[in-house]
């Protein structure tokens, strides 16, 4: 492989890795929040138990998801500084704007929580979750403005041949990102109730037949983590749709490639599922299963939109892009070459499958604990904790899929041309690349992959230690808690 696919396959494996923390942690730390604010208006026992020992799995959460997130802004200097800079005057500013968030609200207020059990007014500790847990949100919020940045270009325009920031406000308020925003954070809830939902299940049936003075605890987390995960889901369907419409003007390559799509369609049909080679020139050697005309509501909210077709958008692109590379030393083999204007049409067309289904499921299962959980009833059969369990990786599989989507569903473009945007404020993937050599970027990939597998190791053992110890593994037994909210400093995380 050469620099651009060893670099490309890094990036890669670092932001999928990173992004199995960031929804947990997002999702997990309202959650708690909001756990902490019942038990503080209500005084129950059972919320701050709640409370504790989320909150302990979403420190681990957390930890891990600092560690590995520090990668992330280090690999635009040493794999991609020349998209560096190119975009570095407009992208700086968002990615500058989420480290002040990150590093000095979520840090201080995360420390004044953590350590404040026993110090700080019940109240005031309460506001510091809050604080903490809505810090992780505006951070989601500057990193998508700045992916979204990448995905439709304002603000900007071309001066001395780069882009230049002219409006900060038009990249903070870019349609893009304010689509963005709330389907990625209805799908951090998506992961966090599913968390909520297998662990709790399994607590559940792990001491159905004896006396569990904690099994008001694991009841109510399922409860929370049904209705979590539903009311997300829906969310994940409106705003999945209003994305799906601005794909349609922004990126019309993208949805294309979401489908399969070879020719124009007018109205164009939606495909459940393909059986055959969606990369065949011959579109008639696949068979779809299609809904008539949905596609094209999807795309205009009307059933008789058209739809461009691949090899229509192809012609459109090289007119307007060109044919060729440039004959530039920087793109390495790929100078001069034919430009392949097409994803790679299996990941996107079973990608954006993926992450419908698997969030689905993770929907579907939530909604059953709801319905075996009701009535103050115990789910007493063998099968349940175990499909709850396996269901916490759903809304994993499907996050990861709808990222894996939307970035390789924009190549060959790093940054992409906005239809009606200023005209130049584009970039090739190819051209992004910093001038290294293969055997450093293998170092930094084997490096980094191998680091990021013994830190999966901890996390899991970690995760698993504190799930098995339940309550009890961050509640002394001997301490109730039950006077005046009082916290020993042993209790402290």
């Amino acid at each position: 492989m050469d620099v651009l696919q060893l670099a490309r396959w890094q990036f890669g494996i670092t932001t999928v890795y990173h992004f199995l923390m960031v929804p947990l942690t997002i999702g997990l730390s309202v959650l708690v929040a909001g756990m902490q604010t019942a038990w503080v208006r209500t005084g129950e026992q059972r919320y701050y138990k709640m409370t504790k020992f989320w909150g302990k799995l979403l420190l681990v959460n957390f930890a891990m998801g600092v560690v590995t997130g520090i990668v992330q802004e280090f690999q635009f200097g040493m794999n991609w500084n020349a998209y560096s800079r190119f975009v570095g005057d407009v992208f700086g500013a968002p990615l500058a704007m989420e480290g002040l968030v990150a590093f000095f609200v979520e840090s201080t207020f995360l420390g004044l929580w953590i350590f404040g059990w026993d110090r700080l007014p019940k109240k005031v500790h309460l506001a510091c979750a809050w604080a903490f847990s809505l810090a992780t949100i505006a951070s989601a919020y500057f990193i998508l403005a700045a992916n979204s940045w990448m995905q439709h270009p304002v603000g900007a325009e071309i001066v001395d041949g780069k882009p230049t920031l002219n409006s900060i406000w038009a990249v903070l308020t870019n349609n893009t990102a304010l689509a963005a925003i709330p389907h990625t954070i209805a799908g951090a809830f998506s992961v966090a109730a599913a968390f909520l939902v297998g662990i709790a299940a399994w607590h559940l049936w792990r001491k159905r037949k004896t006396d569990d003075e904690h099994r008001a605890v694991w009841r109510s987390s399922i409860r929370l983590g049904g209705w979590t995960g539903i009311v997300a889901f829906a969310v994940l369907a409106i705003t999945g749709d209003v994305q799906g419409k601005l794909m349609f003007e922004q990126q019309p390559m993208k949805m294309a490639s979401a489908e399969a799509l070879c020719h124009t369609e007018q109205p164009a049909s939606f495909s459940i599922i393909a059986v055959g080679d969606v990369t065949s020139e011959n579109c008639e050697d696949v068979k779809t299963f299609n809904v008539p005309a949905l596609l094209s509501f999807l795309a205009h909210s009307d059933f008789t939109t058209e739809v461009k077709g691949v090899e229509d958008l192809v012609t459109e692109y090289q007119a307007r892009y060109g044919t060729n590379y440039p004959d530039d030393p920087q793109l390495g083999e790929l100078a001069g070459k034919p430009i392949d204007y097409v994803p790679n049409l299996p990941v996107t067309y079973w990608g954006f499958r993926i992450m419908i289904g698997f969030g689905a499921i993770s929907a579907g299962t939530g909604l059953l604990a709801l319905w075996l959980t009701r009535k103050n009833k115990i789910p007493d059969t063998k099968w349940f904790p175990r499909l709850a369990l396996l269901s916490i990786a759903t809304p994993f599989i499907a996050n990861s899929a709808g990222w894996i989507f939307t970035e390789m569903g924009r190549q060959p473009f790093v940054v992409v041309p906005n239809p009606s945007g200023v005209d130049g404020v584009w970039m090739f993937t190819a051209q992004a690349v910093s001038r290294i050599s293969t055997g450093e970027v293998w170092t930094s990939l084997i490096a980094l992959t191998t680091l990021y597998a013994v830190l999966g190791v901890v996390e899991v053992f970690l995760i698993r230690k504190y799930v098995r110890g339940g309550i009890e593994g961050v509640i002394p037994p001997k301490s109730d808690h039950d006077q005046e909210g009082k916290d020993e400093l042993a209790f402290a995380y």
